[in-house]
């Protein structure tokens, strides 16, 4: 005779109960990294000394490639290129060529008012000046 034991010969229930709650939480944790992004974007972490930086080398970018002293939408009203910063690596406003931001540093932020210290490298000339830079509406402008 043959005994039969308990349990021995059935197959064992597993629960789908703890894959589901996994898979829930899973795409509970993708929705709210999404929520995030679309809620807080990038701009909104930008720095206003990271806005300074990005004027600089807007300006500096659009000064190399252009002929037009300043160039539209990157300097404040008035300014005078002579006086720039760079007015002695390019040696007048005629020139036009590669303009490299080699170093940003210091940057000092008083309500729409700004500064910083700019180190540029024009045909191998190295300089080193503290920039001035004015806000209008949402940009930074170079001033000097």
């Amino acid at each position: 005779m043959s005994e039969q034991q308990p349990g021995g010969d059935e197959p064992e229930v597993r629960s789908i109960v703890p894959f589901v709650a996994a898979g829930v939480v899973a795409v509970l944790v993708l929705v709210g990294i999404v929520l995030a992004g679309v809620l807080s974007p990038a701009e909104k972490n930008v720095t206003e000394a990271d806005k300074l930086a990005a004027a600089v080398r807007n300006y500096a970018d659009a000064r190399g490639r252009s002929d037009l002293v300043p160039p539209p939408g990157t300097a404040c009203p008035g300014f005078d290129e002579a006086a720039s910063p760079l007015a002695e690596q390019l040696g007048g406003p005629e020139t036009s060529t590669d303009i490299e931001v080699a170093e940003l540093a210091n940057p000092v932020v008083d309500g729409a008012r700004g500064r910083i210290t700019v180190t540029t490298r024009v045909d191998g000339r190295t300089a080193t000046a503290t920039w001035n830079l004015a806000k209008e509406g949402d940009r930074w402008l170079v001033c000097g």
